[in-house]
């Protein structure tokens, strides 16, 4: 039977999706906007926190014999503690360096406890969607109570977490990945109408209001790599991809100075030339001395800014933290991934993966977080839990028939 008409395993406890959801809030960071009601950080970090402590210890109790599957991404990704621990030594960033380290160890850890599990079915991809669209629903809340609070001018209208302390891009992204999920899950016709339709539509308005290039570009670029995936063996992808391209098409016409107005966000060509001003913090990083050990393995984890400025960029965020060890080690998990995918057979799992790694490996040029517990590194974690082959079972073994002594006159 192949992947993508594989049901939930039996054997898959249904508090695996509650370790996913804990990762997923683990990740959602401390630093942000300004909420309604104001989070002190020393909190935020203390939930963020506790819920991978709480993630670790329950894919711990459901997997007590500590049953895990081999799988190089996670085996590259375990490598890249050795540069973050060596770096992170010196305490040039501090001592929260060393605390960063061993959350990416727990963080680690428990993916490796939750491979009991990975069998290329669509499991954790449910779980995901689930996750984010809660993160959603809490963003879409802040937006009716306190729609001043959740488009403040200093991110110039573009909406925030009202509740949660959220950007911009975290709500795109977020936004962008359950979409391009939820179209291929509707493609393979593993969703209603109905239930996709109340997935995509409020996301795509979030998306829209976070006014986020990156995830809106990986998203689409992801959807179209993925569904090309599917067109040869899949007629529902191939009508979905028509009937797409002929509304991108007509859409990009008759809206064209309002979808420009909306890609500029109200910036000039240099502003928008430059990425924002992200250029001229890459070229002085590039350009900052250092010495062959910083080279090698980095500075150490901090929180992926150079000069008080944040980097925005998956790359140079590892060098800086992690030297081209980091680099060459991220390189061969996207490699690794993308390669694996390549060689799966056509089904809706892998086309999952592909519009995964595609999705991040676009948002890695301005976005920050391939070296570190985050999001990109759970949507490649998802990417490797769908491309897994499924455990075969144990041949069930014949009981030997015992054998019954015969008398020797009966033999005669």
């Amino acid at each position: 039977m192949s992947t993508d008409t594989a049901a939930r395993p039996a054997g898959t406890p249904k508090a695996v999706g509650v370790v996913w959801a804990l990762l997923g809030l683990n990740t959602l960071g401390s630093a942000g906007a300004k909420t309604i009601v104001t989070i002190p950080r020393s909190l935020i970090q203390m939930a963020t926190m506790g819920a991978l402590v709480t993630a670790f210890a329950l894919a711990l109790v459901l997997n007590l014999r500590l049953r895990i599957r081999p799988s190089a991404f996670l085996l590259l990704l375990s490598l890249l503690l050795i540069p973050s621990v060596l770096s992170s030594a010196n305490l040039e960033v501090g001592y929260g360096a060393l605390f960063r380290c061993f959350r990416l160890t727990l963080f680690v850890g428990t993916l490796w406890l939750l491979t009991r599990w990975w069998d290329g079915s669509l499991t954790f991809v449910r779980h995901h969607i689930r996750m984010y669209f809660v993160a959603l629903c809490t963003v879409a809340v802040g937006l009716v109570i306190a729609p001043g609070t959740a488009m403040p001018e200093y991110y110039g209208g573009r909406l925030v977490g009202a509740l949660w302390p959220l950007t911009p891009p975290q709500i795109g992204q977020y936004a962008a990945v359950i979409i391009g999920l939820t179209v291929l899950l509707l493609i393979g016709r593993r969703t209603t109408k109905g239930s996709a339709a109340f997935v995509i539509v409020p996301s795509l308005v979030l998306l829209a209001l976070t006014h986020t290039r990156t995830a809106t570009v990986g998203m689409l670029v992801g959807l179209a790599l993925a569904i090309c995936s599917l067109v040869m063996t899949s007629a529902a992808a191939r009508r979905f991809f028509a009937w797409t391209v002929a509304c991108v098409t007509v859409g990009a016409v008759v809206f064209y100075s309002a979808i420009q107005s909306w890609f500029l966000r109200g910036q000039s060509q240099e502003s928008l030339s430059n990425l924002t001003g992200r250029a001229k913090v890459w070229d002085a990083l590039l350009s900052a001395p250092r010495t062959t050990g910083e080279k090698v393995f980095g500075t150490g984890l901090g929180d992926k800014s150079f000069g008080g400025l944040p980097i925005d960029n998956s790359w140079l965020a590892v060098y800086n933290e992690q030297g081209w060890t980091g680099v060459t080690i991220v390189a061969s998990m996207l490699v690794v991934l993308g390669g694996v995918a390549l060689l799966r057979p056509p089904s809706l799992s892998r086309a999952c993966a592909i519009f995964l790694i595609s999705y991040v490996g676009i948002s890695s040029y301005t976005e920050a977080g391939l070296g570190d517990a985050s999001p990109y590194l759970l949507h490649l974690a998802l990417a490797a839990a769908l491309l897994a082959t499924p455990a075969t079972p144990p041949p069930l073994s014949t009981p030997a028939v015992p054998t019954r002594h015969v008398p020797r006159w009966a033999r005669r």
